[in-house]
């Protein structure tokens, strides 16, 4: 009963519930702690879809392919805190991935955030599926509620905007963006960030040598043909990432190594150990799995690791800090010797509100087709040939 005690009494300490004997009320914190606080000088306020007739249709119509409509402009200083969507026809006719979201913060005539809305919101592909992390959802409904927490502070102004780059009309647009407007804006806040990549990954020369299975791996100490997630100019802190990738092959697709350069690093100083444990996991998975900070909440349903897969992980107490630039590398396979189709948003603040990298076009970031059992078989078929076509060649020999 004694020890039952220590534990409850620790578990309150770390939710900022209680303190003990000697502990200066300045030290204490925590997010229920500080939910307790009364607040000054903050009022909230909504921008949304509802139907300003009073009746029940609730949405924007017709978003046209090509068209771009702005779904939230405000002035003034304040916190974004809230942003909800959802929007029909459904994912098996209106790709998210061409769908896309920017946000301009303090007047700017450039996005800070700028990314196809279902990999922001954690929804890869032209897919829906549940996906739940700390600041990030889609769901329930099979993915088709998409939220985010993400404090997103602005000086001087906040606007938000929705592109459809798709070949469908966006027949309804439901929305909410919440947010607090502050007479006294605190100077230490940074601006929030997001960029969309993606890269058809080149295999080595030699081929695809992974584990050994065609050839001498090599060595990769220099991160030259990495994947780029983040290339960053300017003061912050990186603070999450959606990792998506296609795999073509039924081999691992998860041996690279993440490797980050920091200030203007030559050699980085933040080198991992393998993709999966890059995210918190270990050991080839293959299960949804969800936890706050990291996460695969969908994998691959195919032949070994043949197909898509979604991985997640956020720095909530483990920010990135950088001073002056960060480029945040990850191998597509050991010694980037695969080739992947990946796609990255990554998410970071600043100390002001920055351009970011050029953004892939629809034609850069399409989708590629899955690899079928037919596809497999032709595979083989060439196998055979090379193996002087044998009437009896099982696949392993």
């Amino acid at each position: 009963m004694k020890n039952y005690f220590k534990i409850v009494l620790f578990l309150l300490i770390g939710m900022g519930l209680c303190t003990l004997p000697g502990v200066s009320q300045e030290n204490v914190s925590g997010e229920l702690y500080d939910l307790a606080k009364v607040k000054n000088g903050v009022k909230n306020h909504r921008i949304s879809s509802y139907d300003r007739s009073g009746n029940n249709r609730d949405h924007l119509k017709n978003i046209k392919p090509g068209e771009t409509r702005t779904i939230a402009e405000i002035s003034g200083s304040g916190i974004i805190n809230h942003i909800w969507i959802t929007m029909a026809p459904g994912p098996d006719r209106l790709c998210r991935n061409d769908v896309i979201i920017r946000m301009y913060w303090d007047g700017n005539d450039y996005p800070s955030v700028e990314s196809p809305i279902g990999p922001f919101f954690g929804q890869g592909w032209d897919e829906q599926y549940n996906y739940a992390a700390f600041p990030l959802s889609a769901g329930p409904g099979n993915g088709t509620g998409l939220s985010s927490y993400f404090t997103m502070p602005f000086a001087k102004g906040a606007r938000i905007e929705i592109e459809n780059q798709t070949n469908e009309t966006i027949g309804s647009f439901y929305f909410y963006v919440d947010y607090l407007e502050l007479k006294k804006f605190p100077n230490d806040m940074g601006r929030f960030h997001a960029w969309y990549n993606h890269e058809l990954t080149e295999a080595l020369p030699e081929g695809e040598t992974e584990w050994g299975a065609t050839g001498k791996e090599g060595e990769n100490k220099t991160g030259e043909n990495n994947y780029v997630f983040a290339d960053i100019q300017g003061k912050g802190h990186f603070v999450g990432i959606n990792y998506y990738v296609h795999c073509p092959t039924t081999m691992w697709y998860g041996e690279g190594d993440d490797m980050w350069f920091i200030d203007g690093e030559s050699v980085p100083s933040m080198i991992g150990t393998g993709t999966e444990d890059f995210f918190n996991t270990s050991w080839c998975p293959k299960e949804v799995f969800s936890h706050p900070y990291f996460g695969y909440p969908r994998v691959n349903n195919d032949f070994g690791w043949l197909g898509r897969t979604h991985a997640y992980r956020f720095f909530i107490n483990d920010p990135v800090f950088f001073e002056k630039s960060l480029k945040g590398t990850i191998e597509h396979g050991h010694n980037n010797n695969l080739t992947l189709d990946i796609a990255t948003v990554a998410y970071w603040y600043q100390d002001k509100a920055s351009v970011l990298p050029k953004a892939p076009t629809k034609e850069e970031r399409s989708l590629k087709p899955m690899i079928n059992s037919t596809d497999i078989h032709k595979w083989r078929h060439e196998w055979r040939k090379n193996k002087g076509n044998g009437a009896t060649l099982w696949g392993n020999e």
